[in-house]
């Protein structure tokens, strides 16, 4: 098989991150009410609401994210993407490194859990959330990656990856006064 080229990689992990985080981002709204959550006073103090203006512009900033996971992705090709289950492997350094175990106090991760003020509660309920997302960016890119022959995937995710970030940019731009 022929290496994956850094743009290649790059921009398909950028779109797919960008697309993942999205829906599951919905349905975890939606599905585990988050406007009541995070307006909980034990919460509401550490993250902006769900109708803030920065949150509803989340999903354009998650272009940038996607890139800089493409460009780590890029340099553990050779460990990831010529083995059949190397989505697990990428799936597993996701989860350790970028949800349990990143640098910062985050919630849901370790730090987080013992040098934050957060309620446990909080860093529970963000776990499916955490883990189906970066389960799908892990198992998505990998297939998109290892099958450039399916050019369906690179139109049916670019053109969702653009209304996503298009969506979000004008949901920010209405709800900061800009498109009244």
């Amino acid at each position: 098989m022929k290496q994956p080229s850094f743009a290649s990689i790059t921009l398909k992990t950028a779109a797919v991150h960008t697309v993942t985080y999205f829906i599951v981002g919905v349905l975890s709204f939606v599905l585990l009410d988050y406007s009541a959550k995070y307006a909980d006073p034990a919460v509401a103090n550490f993250v902006r609401q769900t109708d803030h203006p920065l949150v509803m512009a989340g999903p354009f900033f998650q272009i940038l994210r996607g890139l800089l996971f493409g460009i780590v992705f890029y340099a553990l090709r050779e460990s990831i993407f010529p083995h059949r289950r190397g989505w697990l492997t990428l799936w597993l350094a996701l989860a350790v490194i970028g949800i349990l175990s990143p640098f910062g106090a985050a919630p849901s991760s370790i730090e987080g859990m013992i040098y934050t003020v957060l309620p446990a509660w909080f860093h529970i309920i963000n776990f499916p959330e955490l883990f189906i997302q970066s389960g799908l960016l892990a198992f998505l890119t990998h297939y998109w990656v290892n099958h450039p022959e399916k050019r369906w995937l690179n139109g049916s995710l670019g053109v969702v990856t653009a209304i996503v970030v298009l969506l979000s940019l004008l949901g920010a731009l209405s709800a900061f006064g800009i498109l009244s």
